[in-house]
């Protein structure tokens, strides 16, 4: 786990103080790599890569950019876990033991097919000196960041997006990303809030030559439900691709921890990790004292008793928040949806205290089904095949009978179906989920809408949610897939940024290109059997877990209480920086507007923490602009 950046002009032009620009990226980065530092400058100054190190495979040994004989130089983020078994298979005789040198011997092998033979988190930049161009690429899932900008005729990329504002003529706001962002708090298709800095998306390559800049796909997960085997069947795949898939993740040389939030995927996580790594695992977690309904701690502690490992807890008040909140949002970038953001980087620090690898359960509910609004859109889909006649047609659609006793999880969540049916019932799938998840509508008279063009989110919405690669039949698997497309990358970001910020690596072992496509096989009624949330998870993983978590029907997402302190302990600070001056003229938001509706905000406060973020970010990067820009002058 490290931090990679570099740059290169693509016509083969020398680059003007290009250790200078490399050093500073590096600067920018530090934190993502405490452990050491490189930089190496092609000797015609044309292309060059820097790298910043936290040492977990061969410690000694590792260090970046490496090269190979051939002259072929690459800089590394992230882990190939299946190393050791690409090594034999490639014959090779290697200097060291990591992964990064494998990188090298696979890429002269495979060439560009590189990518397709590794099971991993990675983000890297390999220099091929026989052909003379830079081949990047980034993991499957979106686990490891590749941002890049193009200026003139010099691309620039990055771990972090902060690494390339210097380079920018101007920083200011995208307005297509900006949409993007008010209907789903993440931006789609590559596109960031950063106007010129792109995101190469995950499944994705990059090579770049004096002839041209290309990317490509050069992996898809297909969703081809399997009707032929038993559940039985499923239940016992389930479980070994999960346990395949963990055992290459506690592969390090360092001591291997874990976040115990108390939901299903964490304690299936630390649960058969423990039992994997016996006295050398350890648990992290935290809790808000604030009140019963923001501590989960006692189902985390749980698992910690029945399987004998120490569990660290953070309780974290609103001064934390204060105090910390400026740092979450320099981390991340750019805002992302949910204040669990600033919870995560509370619980990293603890963690990096004592761990420099934690396993996380990051992607579980996009795979499997754990979202209640996959339960909402499902209850509308069994009514309408109740009232049409067509419930008992396919077999994708769970009986309205059988998911009645599951509804309970609902009742949280009746001012979203409120919203969600205000405007009537039973169109198109790919409609009605947009309007379940589209933010924009709340937010709305807090925005200027004349200054955003006339680019409309849905566009590139529908593109994915009715994509060829899923059954069309499948309703359950076509919001599964928009999330695992666009929600899951988002929520990777804050995984990586909140870990890194404190010089920790975070894995996650739900992310196994196995695992994923396997689970693109499970037929809905078996995913989400009876309305049940992850009902594939839960039951073929239910002897590893304590019976009191894999029953829980109240997970709450380890959740912060930005709502309550809105409005009591934290209400000056936050309207301290939605009042200043400067954020009374931003060019698209009304912070004005913003202000008056606090009081108002209802119990999870997203539309305030979205427009708090957004006026944080633009503080923190916008306001100092001249700043970056001075590092390279």
């Amino acid at each position: 786990m490290c931090s990679i950046a570099g740059m290169i002009n693509y016509k083969g032009k020398k680059i003007q103080g290009l250790r200078k620009k490399l050093e500073v990226m590096n600067q920018i980065q530090a934190h993502r790599g405490p452990d050491g530092e490189g930089i190496w400058e092609h000797k015609n100054q044309f292309v060059g890569l820097a790298h910043r190190r936290l040492s977990i495979i061969d410690i000694d040994n590792g260090k970046q950019p490496m090269t190979d004989e051939y002259g072929n130089w690459v800089c590394f983020n992230g882990e190939i876990y299946n190393y050791i078994e690409l090594r034999e298979e490639l014959g090779c005789k290697c200097r060291t033991n990591s992964d990064t040198e494998i990188i090298l011997h696979a890429y002269r092998k495979w060439g560009e097919d590189c990518v397709s033979h590794f099971s991993g988190m990675f983000s890297f930049a390999l220099w091929d000196e026989r052909e003379q161009k830079l081949f990047c690429a980034r993991d499957p899932f979106g686990i490891k960041p590749f941002y890049y900008c193009i200026v003139d005729d010099e691309l620039y990329f990055a771990s972090e997006a902060k690494a390339l504002l210097p380079f920018l003529k101007e920083i200011k706001t995208d307005r297509k990303a900006f949409s993007d962002y008010l209907v789903f708090q993440f931006c789609l298709d590559g596109k960031t809030l950063f106007h010129d800095i792109l995101e190469l998306q995950p499944a994705f390559s990059m090579t770049i030559s004096r002839e041209e800049v290309r990317n490509r796909r050069y992996w898809q997960v297909y969703y081809q439900p399997d009707f032929y085997h038993t559940e039985k069947y499923f239940f016992e795949e389930m479980e070994g691709y999960f346990m395949n898939s963990l055992k290459y993740h506690i592969r390090s040389d360092v001591p291997v921890g874990g976040y115990v939030s108390g939901g299903v995927d964490s304690s299936i996580t630390s649960s058969i990790a423990s039992d994997l790594l016996h006295q050398d695992f350890e648990g992290f977690t935290g809790k808000f004292s604030i009140g019963a309904e923001y501590d989960e701690s006692m189902y985390a502690q749980s698992v910690a008793d029945q399987k004998g490992f120490k569990l660290y807890q953070i309780d974290i008040g609103a001064q934390d928040f204060i105090e910390n909140m400026n740092k979450v949002m320099y981390h991340l970038d750019t805002p992302v949806a949910g204040p669990g953001s600033f919870s995560q980087f509370m619980v990293s620090g603890l963690a990096s205290k004592h761990r420099k690898v934690v396993l996380g359960g990051q992607g579980g509910d996009e795979i499997f089904g754990g979202y209640t609004r996959y339960l909402v859109a499902y209850f509308e889909q069994c009514i309408k095949g109740a009232i049409e006649g067509t419930m008992n047609s396919g077999k994708f659609v769970v009986t309205y009978q059988s998911i009645i006793p599951n509804l309970t999880s609902l009742k949280n969540y009746k001012p979203m179906i409120k919203e969600f049916w205000k405007d009537g019932l039973f169109d198109a799938s790919y409609t009605r989920y947009y309007k379940l998840i589209n933010r924009a509508p709340q937010m709305e008279d807090c925005i200027y809408r004349e200054q955003l063009g006339s680019y409309n989110p849905y566009t590139s919405y529908e593109k994915i949610f009715i994509a060829e690669n899923v059954d069309k039949d499948s309703l359950l698997d076509r919001m599964t897939h928009f999330d695992f497309k666009t929600l899951l990358p988002a929520l990777l970001q804050v995984e990586d940024r909140m870990s890194m910020a404190h010089g920790l690596e975070s894995r996650v072992p739900f992310l196994d290109k196995n695992l994923v496509e396997f689970a693109a096989t499970i037929p809905a009624n078996v995913k989400m059997k009876d309305g049940n949330l992850k009902y594939i998870l839960r039951e073929s993983m239910n002897k590893y877990v304590p019976d009191d978590i894999m029953n829980r029907k109240d997970k709450m997402g380890f959740p912060t209480p930005f709502a309550k302190w809105a409005k009591n302990e934290t209400r000056d600070y936050i309207m301290d920086i939605l009042s200043s001056q400067k954020a009374g003229q931003r060019d698209f938001i009304n912070n004005k507007k913003v202000i008056q509706k606090i009081d108002s905000e209802g119990s999870f406060a997203r539309n305030l923490w979205g427009f708090f973020c957004l006026e944080l970010w633009q503080t923190i990067f916008h306001d100092r602009a001249n700043e970056y820009r001075k590092m390279v002058e």
